[in-house]
């Protein structure tokens, strides 16, 4: 993988970490359409500019997140990625295995735009909770219970939550916060641990200066990008709701058989 490639995978993770896209279906799409081979590093690489993403949301958000009087707000999110902690831990290998299928990949992507263009009207309800604080234990548990889909690659682990979030009478935006909020925690955790194995196992990895370069160069970018692609999620789902991220993530799908059946994704 190329510097080139690398800044342009950084910002394909920015934009796509936090909107119901998945961020996983693009980045199988742009590595094979530019060729990079999946080795140890890329791997590596495109979990690791999450923590960028992550640093973004607690910028942003920092007024909530350095709120220490507020302390169930904690609580709260730790109750919402036990589930994934515990299933991840549970199913890594099969996770890796359905991470090797671009089928499954693109099937995910339809399938859940599908639900997309109608999840407005199903979650329709004329009472919604509208602040943080208003979000119970229970409400997270679910929550975290439907992050867990996005073990399925394609499904978009921010779909996910935020579908979990208006199951449970949570609008719009606020679904979309707590989402971007029980991110850091689950991608924190995912990352360390990608990390941590990379430097047990296989520590060449890191001691390579183009490849901490990369590292370095590709969080920085995605951090940059996640912040503006928040700002204009934000905005856009309050005015237009999700629908049209329903009708791109078919397109996607689509483009995604289609180069699957020219053999051009593998």
């Amino acid at each position: 993988m190329t510097i080139s490639q690398s800044i342009i995978l950084s910002i394909i993770e920015g934009i796509t970490e936090f909107l119901p896209v998945s961020s996983t279906g693009h980045m199988i799409l742009a590595s094979s359409v530019m060729g990079i081979e999946k080795e140890d590093f890329t791997k590596l690489f495109e979990v690791a500019i999450q923590l960028g993403a992550i640093v973004s949301v607690v910028v942003l958000y920092y007024k909530k997140f350095f709120d220490f009087k507020k302390w169930q707000f904690y609580i709260k999110l730790i109750v919402a990625v036990i589930p994934a902690l515990i299933l991840g831990f549970l199913f890594a290998d099969q996770i890796d295995l359905l991470l090797g299928s671009p089928t499954i990949v693109a099937l995910s992507l339809i399938l859940g735009g599908i639900f997309l263009l109608f999840i407005d009207k199903i979650f329709f309800y004329p009472l919604k909770k509208d602040h943080v604080g208003e979000v119970s234990y229970k409400n997270a548990l679910i929550i975290g219970i439907f992050q867990c889909l996005a073990m399925i690659p394609g499904v978009s682990r921010s779909a996910a939550s935020i579908i979990g979030g208006m199951q449970q009478k949570l609008t719009r935006k606020l679904a979309a916060e707590f989402s971007f909020f029980l991110a850091v925690p689950t991608m924190a955790a995912a990352t360390g641990y990608k990390l941590l194995k990379t430097f047990t196992d296989q520590p060449q990895i890191l001691q390579d200066k183009n490849n901490i370069t990369m590292l370095i160069l590709g969080n920085i970018i995605a951090f940059i990008v996640a912040m503006l692609a928040i700002k204009f999620f934000i905005t856009f789902i309050q005015k237009y709701g999700l629908k049209y991220f329903g009708w791109y993530r078919i397109f996607i799908g689509l483009v995604f058989l289609m180069l699957i059946k020219m053999n051009q994704i593998r």
